[in-house]
């Protein structure tokens, strides 16, 4: 008992001093209640401004961390007549961030994300033996009428 210090004797004089003391201490720190509307919370357009640009440059930046590329194969080019199309996405990406970033950089929302992941080759080249990358697939489906220009030129 000796190594933690001796044992204190309470009174109940101190106490009662000591909760008078916490109570008016409350009641000095209390916040004052003001009823505001939520028309006043949200009429300061300049900091909506300012926060909306923040987080659109930030959507911007990541839109391009989950799609790699456009995936140009027979197969895609053929689903474009079924107004879907086939990019290469990264592993971590899930089917919100993949439609987040395919509107903010071709500005179309689209109807269905399909995610799928492929896995690598099993490939040799002489003795030596490997594999290739895993990656992950999503196909689009945009709605009717709209459409992306990525095999212009292919």
């Amino acid at each position: 008992m000796a190594l933690f210090g001796s044992k204190k004797t309470k009174d109940k004089a101190p106490e009662k001093s000591s909760t008078k003391a916490k109570a008016a201490l409350a009641k000095k720190t209390a916040p004052k209640e003001k009823t505001v509307s939520m028309q006043e919370l949200y009429a300061d357009s300049t900091k909506t401004a300012k926060t909306s640009a923040s987080l659109k440059k930030g959507r911007e930046e990541n839109a391009h961390k989950f799609i790699i590329k456009p995936l140009i194969t027979e197969k895609a080019t053929d689903l474009v007549s079924q107004n879907k199309y086939v990019f290469v996405v990264s592993e971590g990406a899930n089917k919100i961030a993949v439609a987040k970033a395919i509107e903010t950089i071709y500005g179309i929302k689209p109807l269905k994300v399909n995610l799928s992941n492929v896995k690598g080759k099993k490939v040799s080249r002489g003795r030596i033996r490997g594999q290739r990358k895993d990656w992950c697939k999503a196909v689009i489906t945009l709605p009717q009428g709209q459409s992306i220009k990525i095999y212009e030129g292919v």
